[in-house]
């Protein structure tokens, strides 16, 4: 079996210009800005329409799922942060399976990042749309007919609002980086100042009664809820994709993922008490639009509502900006290496963004938004980010003891005790959503294989470079041999 081809750390950073200005990608992000980028591309579908689906499963007992999914998160979280901090490029977890585990990995990583980065788009493009409607019916009290609102799947025909959101998203994108952080900044503010009144709205209406029973489907419940749960938290780490456009990424990435961490799984707890105390479970589960729906009953008005309405068309729309950028990223790294075509990590020296990429990602995944529905992908993108990152908590270990020299800003704590727990919780979590999500991802890592032997395995850089290294060794080792002879 030939040996894996690994790409060291160092080359990584020295081709992609890392530590300084990264192939036409400027510097202007600091560690405010990614904190805001990281709020962004956690908060919005997963609280504003996911939590209805977790309560579904675990009733009040969902906080705790909230916990268990934050906990999954947060061992895998410090491997992000010493990984982003020792390998601070655009490529994240792909880059880093890459230098720990091998080429033929990484691809994998990354086509498990279309399902993180890209169809997670389209489904948070599906919950956009919900709220749209809730909004439009606050305000005028009218909304958009569900043949333009919603897929096949859910009784309409195309989800217009769907598209247009991720339309919007990809014309901030292009103009640069500077204009979408600034966005993704104000929205993450927006998004924060509603939710934390809406738990000021639910708590007024707290009743101890609402929680009981606590735990109504037991422990299989918190599980199930807990999977459910762990899709409000995708996109923590797409903090590490701002490696070449973060100012100093090697001291920012780690602490911005933990920063956003803490704020994130906070705010959900309190907000998914506040939902269930005001009118109990049974009441917000399965529901869509749950938040306006809460405040709707408690305040006796459709205001309320309406305002909840408007942070969530302005938070979800930031998750479809932040995890956009984040694909667009991934994608530019790995044809930077190759294994995809070039056409990908082409950047515009008017923007200093990737366009070409940024509309192909755009108008690949408006097609789903367009056509399936929120839970037909959900399962899915939640456990391909899972094996993304066991093998991200694998690299941290593998690169330990392979690169035990390589500058770490930032070291996983109870080392390796964490990373192992780490791959425990996602396999877990992995176990959760059931034999049929299982075959799906198990056909959808064959038909990534295949690509990769068919295209990325012929094209890739470093075999290209590996193979001009050996033909350079021949020739200096034939010259060698036969310079005795002649003399």
């Amino acid at each position: 079996m030939p040996a894996p081809r690994i790409k060291s750390p160092h080359l990584l950073v020295a081709e992609s210009g890392a530590d300084r200005e990264g192939h036409g990608l400027k510097r202007t992000m600091g560690l405010f800005q990614l904190i805001c980028f990281g709020v962004g591309a956690i908060v919005g579908t997963g609280i504003f329409v996911g939590l209805s689906d977790s309560v579904a499963q675990a009733g009040p007992a969902v906080v705790i799922s909230f916990v268990l999914a934050a906990i999954t998160c947060v061992f895998t979280a410090f491997s992000f942060a010493e990984l982003g901090g020792a390998i601070p490029v655009s490529g994240s977890s792909y880059s880093f399976a890459y230098a720990g585990l091998g080429e033929s990995t990484a691809f994998l990583v990354g086509w498990c990042l279309l399902l993180e980065y890209g169809i997670s788009i389209s489904a948070v493009a599906v919950g956009w749309s919900q709220y749209v409607n809730e909004l439009l019916h606050s305000l005028i009290g009218w909304q958009l007919p569900a043949v333009l609102s919603a897929g096949p799947g859910d009784g309409g025909i195309v989800n217009l609002p769907a598209v247009l959101v991720i339309a919007m998203a990809s014309v901030l994108l292009v103009r640069g980086v500077r204009e979408s952080a600034g966005a993704t900044a104000a929205m993450a503010a927006v998004k924060l100042v509603i939710l934390i009144a809406f738990c000021a709205i639910g708590y007024s209406a707290f009743k101890h009664g609402n929680l009981t029973p606590f735990s109504p489907a037991g422990l299989g419940g918190i599980g199930a809820g807990t999977t459910a749960a762990f899709f409000s938290y995708i996109g923590f780490d797409a903090i590490t994709t701002a490696g070449e456009e973060a100012k100093n990424p090697r001291r920012d990435i780690p602490v911005a993922i933990m920063v956003c961490m803490g704020i994130v799984t906070l705010l959900y707890c309190a907000v998914a008490l506040a939902a269930i105390g005001a009118i109990g479970g049974k009441q917000v589960a399965g529901r869509p639009a749950a938040l306006s729906y809460v405040v709707n009953e408690v305040t006796g008005s459709t205001i309320g509502g309406g305002v909840i309405a408007f942070g969530a068309v302005v938070a979800i729309a930031s998750v479809v900006l932040a995890v956009m950028y984040g694909q667009t990223r991934i994608l530019m790294s790995m044809s930077r290496d190759g294994l995809i075509p070039r056409v990908f990590e082409k950047v515009s020296p008017k923007t200093a963004t990737p366009v070409a990429g940024t509309l192909i990602v755009a108008i690949v995944f408006a097609v789903p938004a367009a056509f399936a529905s929120l839970d037909a992908v959900m399962n899915l993108c939640t456990i391909g980010t899972l094996a993304i990152m066991a093998v991200v908590n694998l690299a941290v270990m593998t690169l330990r003891r392979r690169e035990p020299g390589l500058t770490r800003s930032f070291r996983v704590p109870l080392y390796p005790v964490v990373p192992l727990l780490g791959i425990a919780f996602c396999l877990y979590l992995m176990v959760e959503t059931g034999w049929q999500t299982w075959l799906q991802f198990a056909l959808f890592l064959v038909v990534g294989f295949l690509v990769y032997v068919a295209y990325g395995r012929r094209h890739s850089t470093l075999a290209r470079d590996l193979a001009a290294d050996a033909d350079r060794a021949g020739v200096t080792a034939a010259g060698a041999e036969r310079e005795p002879q002649e003399a």
